[in-house]
């Protein structure tokens, strides 16, 4: 960028730069032009060092030149603000790693090397913490530190000591090196108040000390400090295997396994003190309330907001794990956590309050965050921002700080405890403050038929082993179920069936937690709920998809194939990167994802948004793509395979093969190889045996995170005896009837409605011309009727209905009736009739069949408008836990329309 022109905006107006200037001009040659990065830094202490001065002297002139060189990019050339965070970032590493080596080095000669019993250097890693870890420091900033070593050990010098007396003594010159005043002045200001047990712990602690500590004392605060560590000294021992043991115990300290709402009361009660200690610092003192960091609406609100989100969903989510603020507010964007008009504002507001925060302190090098009272300082920070003016620079830093108020309050006080009221709408207890689901106050108070369900619910054992904590919450959420029936928001059915579902989960704390930080997930939950019964069932099988009523969004999207995908796929690399991506973690997050987009899909479909149809493309299509991802996954952890990918394709029968797919089908489904790349086909069917035997374990084992397909192989050529994967070729010359070993009229049928659902294009290619050449297969119209016809009749007989009622599938005049209809058809005519062949559905193929002459004028699409009738009513009896079979005048028409096709094909018989 260009430097800026206006003499008022120059970095020298910085009483710091002066000095600097003054003081080190002959030094100040010594730094390249530019941002300096870790490897200039570390040339420039040699370069001073070499000019006489000591470490400690050259570290602290070496900070000083970096800062009056920030001070000229960042005013004069606007100088972006990463690249001023990273050379502050840069700086700490440096000289960190510098005096790590010399307070090493003097402890070694003082008592002998810290070594292992392999002779190896125990390490000591200097964690980063705060804006040093998330390489986000400011200029003037302090470094928050935490030393720890790998294991304890003894010395085996001149004068042996314990690996922690070794390392403290290391701790101690590594402050003097660097946060000692001197007349040079100090590096950086060493804080190490974060470390275990805080100020009253010891300065150094062991690896076994952490871990012990993370298990019995940590508290939710240190999740969000640990969140942006990292070991930033020695340079060495970055990203080292010996490191990752460190890792390995932060992660499941910062990020747990499940939706972690409870840390809102944490955060809450953490916020809450920093917000009153600002206050009494700024009493009597107005200057004080303009703290662009610690007041409201500060640098700290926003960096509560992004970390909050980040430990609540980062154990599920590692996606959006990141210790830089500002990619954290794309990915928790980009990951839909977080809309794009909110990201972008804060991502704004971020920026603004930083840069105004860097000018604060370039003025004197203090580590302050309160707007200058100083008329002319004032008037250089607005020129230096751009503005024309001090007023202009206010009015921009209000607007900013209000709109990260007011998303701050949005999200971490929505969920606290209301204020005592009075009631409304005839709700007397609505208003009122928190009261435990078990006083009889609170019962008294709410609704009739939910206050004596909760009568008999409150003397449950288990309701009675509840923490306090817990049944206040209970309290809240009737309270706000009640406010729900008052308010016409949901329904006294609603609100008795969340009793229902809450109560085998009361143990789960984390959902009552979330349910009580955020009401609108609460208000939707029971919209649901009212809607229909088996949305209940859902959730309480998978309970944790209730946070995806956290977007309304969602009720007005489709499900999309490849952003799917695409998210799959990049939250498996978030787990690799994590060093997490174990095959247990592989198959939660299957089930995990395939249960939030059903719930997305149930949300959708309970609230009118889509038709029957389009329900069971979306769920269709989310098969598929659960089917590829699997094969796709399973195959890389599969010890014998010899290719990047597998030759297989899944061939989808039945419901998933027509795109009927319901909620809880189970698939049908067949799996064929074709794979030159193994010249030995026993060996070929060995290798795919086994490889479809895991595969069927990843798609149907139960694991804590539920379970995702149940699998039915039986329609594979000679059914459960058959081999369990299928060479292209054999399938082949099973279906055509080539050879000893052919397939049965019933065989076919099915093959009417099979797709490949996931394959290579070549294997894909090939399934569908032995299915094209099943279907155009001449055959005797008579024989193949009556093999149908008797076949439907066994599959009636298998299924009665009761007397006086009529079965939307199973009855005469049913939905069976129209497939068996439908597969006559398309096996008889599709030699003569090609636009047969294709599987586009049953009622797209009896519109074909009408005009195609196949069936009298009428007759095929008013079969596929009762069909489609048929499909909705199952499908809403089945959605509300309701019989699928009717009075029959209730249906009368369509079952007509189905009989009348039926004759058409079938004859009177």
């Amino acid at each position: 960028m260009p430097a800026v022109q206006n003499a008022a905006a120059a970095a020298e107006h910085s009483r710091f730069v002066q000095r600097i200037r003054r003081r080190y001009e002959a030094e100040r040659v010594l730094l390249p032009p530019g941002a300096p990065g870790f490897e200039t830094i570390v040339a420039l202490v040699a370069a001073l060092r070499q000019r006489g001065r000591e470490l400690p002297s050259a570290l602290r002139v070496a900070r000083q030149l970096v800062l009056e060189r920030l001070a000229v990019l960042d005013v004069e050339q606007a100088a972006p603000l990463d690249t001023v965070t990273a050379t502050m970032t840069s700086l700490a590493e440096a000289t960190l790693d510098l005096a790590l080596a010399q307070a090493r080095q003097d402890a070694d000669e003082r008592y002998g090397p810290a070594l292992d019993a392999q002779g190896q250097t125990v390490d000591l890693w200097i964690i980063g913490m705060g804006k040093l870890g998330a390489r986000e420091l400011n200029v003037s900033s302090d470094i928050d530190l935490i030393y720890v070593y790998e294991d304890d050990g003894q010395t085996a010098g001149p004068r042996p000591a314990s690996f922690h007396e070794y390392f403290a003594f290391v701790a101690k010159r590594l402050y003097a090196l660097i946060g000692d005043s001197t007349e040079d002045g100090f590096v950086f200001r060493v804080d190490l108040a974060l470390r275990p047990n805080g100020n009253s712990g010891p300065p150094v602690v062991s690896l076994g000390m952490l871990e012990e500590y993370f298990q019995v004392q940590g508290r939710e605060w240190e999740r969000f400090a640990w969140l942006k560590s990292r070991i930033v000294a020695p340079r060495a021992a970055v990203g080292t295997q010996r490191a990752l043991a460190l890792r390995s115990l932060v992660t499941p300290f910062v990020y747990r396994r499940y939706l972690d709402y409870g840390v809102f009361e944490g955060l809450r009660q953490l916020h809450r003190k920093i917000r009153e200690e600002a206050q009494r610092r700024a009493a009597g003192r107005p200057e004080r309330a303009n703290d662009v960091k610690l007041s409201r609406g500060g640098i700290r609100e926003i960096e509560f907001i992004v970390q909050l989100m980040q430990v609540v969903r980062g154990g599920q989510f590692p996606e959006i794990r990141t210790r830089s603020t500002l990619r954290a507010l794309a990915r928790l964007s980009a990951r839909g956590m977080m809309s794009p008009e909110t990201a972008e504002r804060l991502h704004g507001a971020y920026v603004l309050l930083r840069r105004i925060e860097h000018r604060i302190q370039y003025l004197d090098d203090q580590q302050t965050h309160l707007l200058p009272t100083g008329d002319e300082d004032l008037a250089w920070i607005a020129c230096s921002l751009g503005e024309d003016d001090t007023g202009a620079l206010l009015h921009r830093l209000c607007e900013a700080r209000e709109a990260v108020a007011a998303e701050f309050d949005a999200l971490l006080m929505e969920g606290a405890t209301p204020p005592a009221g009075n009631g409304r709408n005839g709700c007397r207890q609505c208003g009122t403050g928190p009261l435990p689901i078990d006083s009889e106050a609170l019962l008294e108070r709410l609704p009739p038929a939910l206050s004596t369900r909760l009568r008999d619910w409150v003397t449950q054992p288990r309701v009675l082993a509840l923490r306090d904590e817990s049944r206040l919450r209970l309290g809240r959420l009737m309270q706000a179920a009640a406010r729900g029936i008052a308010d016409g928001c949901c329904t006294e059915q609603a609100a008795l069936r969340f009793v229902d579902w809450v109560e085998p989960l009361l143990r789960r704390e984390s959902y009552l937690a979330l349910l009580a930080e955020r009401p609108e997930v609460l208000r939707r939950l029971l919209r649901l709920l009212g809607l229909a019964r088996w949305p209940m069932q859902y959730l309480m099988r998978h309970p944790a998809v209730i946070d995806e009523l956290a977007d309304s969004r969602l009720q007005h999207q489709r499900f999309e194939r490849e952003t799917f995908a695409a998210e799959l796929e990049e939250r498996r690399l978030a787990w690799d990167r994590a060093g997490e991506c174990d095959e247990e973690r592989l198959l939660d997050m299957l089930r995990q994802a395939h249960h939030a987009e059903v719930m997305r899909t149930l949300v959708r479909d309970v609230e009118g948004e889509l038709t029957v149809e389009q329900v069971a493309d979306d769920l269709s299509a989310l098969a598929d793509t659960m089917l590829a991802t699997t094969v796709r996954w399973a195959w890389s952890r599969f010890r014998q395979a010899h290719r990047e990918e597998p030759a297989l394709a899944v061939i989808a029968y039945g419901k998933l093969g027509g795109k009927e797919l319901g909620y809880g089908s189970d698939l049908d489904v067949v799996f064929l190889f074709d794979d030159a790349d193994e010249a030995d086909p026993a060996r070929a069917q060995e290798i795919y045996g086994a490889f479809v035997r895991k595969l069927i374990t990843w798609l149907t084992l139960r694991t804590a995170a539920g379970e995702l397909f149940d699998i039915d192989t039986a329609l594979r050529p000679n059914g459960n005896s058959g081999l369990l994967v299928t060479s292209i070729a054999s399938f082949d010359r099973y279906q055509v009837g080539r050879g000893s070993n052919t397939a049965w009229t019933w065989e076919h049928q099915a093959i009417t409605r099979a797709r490949c659902a996931t394959g290579g294009a070549a294997l894909a290619a090939a399934f569908d011309a032995t299915r094209r050449s099943v279907l155009v297969a001449e055959r005797d119209p008579q024989a193949l009727r009556d093999e149908i016809g008797t076949m439907r009749r066994k599959v009636r007989d298998a299924h009665p209905v009761k007397a006086g009622r009529f079965d939307v599938k199973h009855s005469a005049g049913g939905m069976m009736d129209v497939e068996f209809a439908v597969q006559y058809l398309v096996l008889a005519h599709a030699r003569t009739h090609p636009a047969l062949i294709g599987n586009l559905g049953n009622i797209a193929l009896l519109q074909l069949a009408e005009d195609g002459g196949l069936l009298p004028a009428g007759i095929g699409r008013a079969a596929a408008d009762a069909y489609r009738e048929l499909r909705r009513a199952q499908h809403t009896a089945r959605l509300d836990e309701q019989p699928t079979h009717f009075e029959p005048g209730t249906m009368a028409a369509q079952r007509d329309a189905v009989l009348a096709l039926w004759r058409s094909v079938f004859g009177a018989g």
